[in-house]
């Protein structure tokens, strides 16, 4: 979609009197409802739930004094105009005449040629809506009979079909620009819109579509901006067309169905991508409303993007058979670079030589649900194109499995993300290439992976007891990151038992990504409150207990590990605390750096380990042993160590030791 109004120069100083005029609040207000128990008006600190995303609890938080927002759930963030252009789906000069408008002020004058472009524009439109309303009067005449029989064939009752406003364009040369030109458009203006095509010997210009079912596009203001049409004869060149690009059409930027999808996609739990116009009709008439497509290309990085905007998963609908497949495996590429926490794609792969639309009638809306239910993340299909059709049965394939891997992976430019796909692979891998397990006469063994060994008679890799399971060591052992959620857990005791320290972290508290469930609402309650400077504990653990709805804080503070943190203790003071949580979040920050670190090494071990490599990985084991000694002792410290701790754990966190520094 291209924006109506160009970006031009605006005076010094307007944007800052637009901001100025009309609060932050005052322009979300429109979108949201705030929360009046957390929040608190008169110090101008909003909170509410996300207008970007689905959620039941307020982790949209607003100050309307910095005039900034931030989503702790979608990590959406911005001012005024950010917020306009993402809820508006507008650009950013629109987005100002938006605001200008609210806030009583008028726009500088327009660069008169930009206006003249942004008129021509308006003209088109009109002549698009006029191709639409010729076309749907055409689909009733006798001319259509066939079209119509097609339509009734594939199951679209008459109000889908005026929903969707479907036509057809009969097989006349110069049927539609004959009418339209009868109405007093210009012929220059029909043959711009995309709608004739102008003779290369001269003459009248030709209808471009002709004996075609014709399907409007419209962009995410309503407007239409191309169409697509199915040819009725099987023997045409093309069996779907679309509109050729224009000031208005940008294939590439536009999604068919994207305003009702975008409706209808806050109301469901996904967005459905399917591949084409029949598609998307069928699963609307079927009750999936929340169904886009691309407009006949690859998917883009542009409706990409555009898919993010109406949901953080999208669910890519393919066709069943090879080239749905392959569809899928360009998607990979086009994604993997894009990837951002909360933002990913889910796929869909429907039976062998189905559609969309063939299972909707063969099967029911019903099969078409429990697959959607059953999605896979990317990471299966990126494993699978990686995998697929290969015997790996040599170290020389395996190590070009390997290499083709680490391609992949380092397209992934989040670094977080880019550790999950990896430990994913890994355990794909090692399921691949699993050794035997070979019996007493040497031959392999059936049943491996089972615990058995066939002939000894004793367990080879004994399961642990429940006890040990369920224990803090144990999860460690299981899952390398939850030496980190432990730390979360304590930074969130020590919060809550003495709140006067919380507003010192405050930064570093919004700023922190917890991975526990449940943790980063705790968070964001101590955050909301934490200039309450007469709050008492127990108030703050009950207000907690409240808004959860569970026994939350009482599970917290069960934690064993948390039970014998010095912070925590009843003769701990207020310093101690303080330097606790600065000592809990140091070790965060290396122990999450230095895995970053490790992870982009393991990515570039692909030869001869270089001296570049080795200083990477022993840096990064460095500054997770920094960060690892502690100097809080039971009871307290003197204040000279104190402030020495204190500076050595900022040091720690300003520096980043762990990251090379370029020479």
């Amino acid at each position: 979609m291209k924006a109506d109004i160009p970006i031009m120069s605006l005076p010094n100083g307007f944007l800052d009197e637009l901001r100025t005029r009309v609060s932050l609040s005052q322009v979300v207000g429109r979108k949201v409802i705030w929360d009046a128990k957390k929040s608190n008006q008169g110090k101008g600190d909003y909170w509410a739930p996300c207008p970007f995303h689905q959620e039941k609890t307020a982790s949209f938080h607003l100050d309307d004094r910095k005039g900034f927002y931030y989503c702790f759930g979608c990590h959406a963030k911005g001012d005024a105009l950010n917020f306009i252009k993402e809820t508006e789906n507008v650009g950013f000069m629109e987005a100002v005449e938006i605001l200008a408008r609210e806030a009583g002020v008028p726009m500088p004058a327009r660069d008169p040629k930009a206006q003249e472009q942004a008129d021509q524009r308006t003209k088109l439109v009109d002549v698009m809506e006029q191709a639409v309303q010729y076309y749907r009067l055409q689909l009733k005449t006798g001319l259509a009979s066939a079209a119509r029989d097609y339509l009734t064939s594939r199951g679209l009752s008459q109000a889908t079909q005026d929903r969707f406003e479907i036509g057809f364009a009969p097989d006349s040369r110069t049927g539609l620009f004959q009418h339209l030109t009868g109405k007093g458009i210009a012929a220059d203006l029909i043959t711009e819109a995309g709608l004739a095509i102008p003779p290369d010997e001269g003459g009248t210009p030709f209808d471009r579509f002709r004996g075609r079912i014709m399907f409007p596009i419209r962009d995410i203001r309503g407007r239409a901006i191309a169409f697509g049409g199915r040819a009725m004869d099987p023997n045409a060149r093309a069996k779907y067309l679309n509109s050729p690009e224009t000031p208005l059409f940008d294939k590439g930027r536009s999604l068919y169905n994207h305003l009702p999808a975008r409706e209808a996609a806050g109301k469901a739990d996904a967005l459905i991508v399917a591949e084409g116009y029949m598609d998307v009709i069928a699963l609307a008439q079927a009750g999936f409303d929340h169904a886009v497509a691309p407009l006949g290309t690859a998917i883009t990085e542009d409706q990409l993007l555009l898919m993010w905007r109406l949901h953080p998963e999208p669910v890519i609908a393919l066709d069943g058979d090879q080239a749905g497949l392959k569809a899928a495996i360009r998607l990979i590429d086009i994604a993997l670079p894009m990837l951002e926490p909360g933002r990913s794609l889910r796929f869909c792969m429907l039976p062998e030589g189905l559609d969309p639309d063939d299972l909707l009638r063969s099967q029911g809306p019903g099969a078409m649900q429990k697959l959607l239910e059953t999605a896979r993340p990317m990471v299966d299909l990126l494993w699978q194109r990686e995998t697929e059709g290969t015997v790996y049965d040599s170290p020389e394939r395996r190590a070009t499995l390997d290499a083709s891997l680490r391609t992949a992976l380092a397209k992934i430019r989040d670094t977080s993300i880019r550790n999950h796909y990896t430990a994913a692979i890994k355990v794909f891998r090692s399921e691949l290439f699993a050794p035997p397990r070979r019996n007493a006469s040497g031959s392999p063994s059936k049943g491996y992976g089972k615990g058995f060994t066939k002939g000894f008679g004793r367990v080879q890799n004994p399961m642990p007891m429940p006890g040990t399971l369920t224990s803090a060591l144990g999860q460690i052992t299981a899952q390398p990151d939850t030496e980190n959620r432990l730390r979360e857990a304590v930074i969130l005791a020590i919060c809550l038992t003495h709140p006067n320290v919380i507003a010192a972290f405050e930064t570093a508290l919004e700023k922190l990504a917890l991975h526990t469930p449940g943790y980063g609402r705790i968070r964001d309650i101590c955050l909301a409150h934490c200039h309450d400077v007469a709050l008492m504990p127990e108030d703050l653990k009950t207000k907690i207990d409240t808004e959860t709805g569970t026994q939350t804080v009482e599970k917290l503070f069960a934690l064993r590990h948390v039970q014998i943190a010095p912070a925590l203790s009843v003769a701990a003071s207020t310093e101690t605390a303080t330097m606790a949580v600065a000592e809990e979040l140091a070790k965060l920050e290396a122990s999450r750096g230095s895995a970053a670190e490790i992870s982009e090494a393991m990515i570039d071990m692909t030869g001869l380990v270089d001296e570049g490599l080795t200083w990477r990985l022993g840096k990064a084991a460095e500054a997770r042993n920094k960060a690892n000694r502690s100097s809080i002792k039971d009871g307290g410290s003197e204040a000279g160590e104190a402030e020495i701790l204190s500076k050595h754990l900022q040091n720690l966190i300003d520096g980043q030791v762990w990251v090379k520094k370029k020479r």
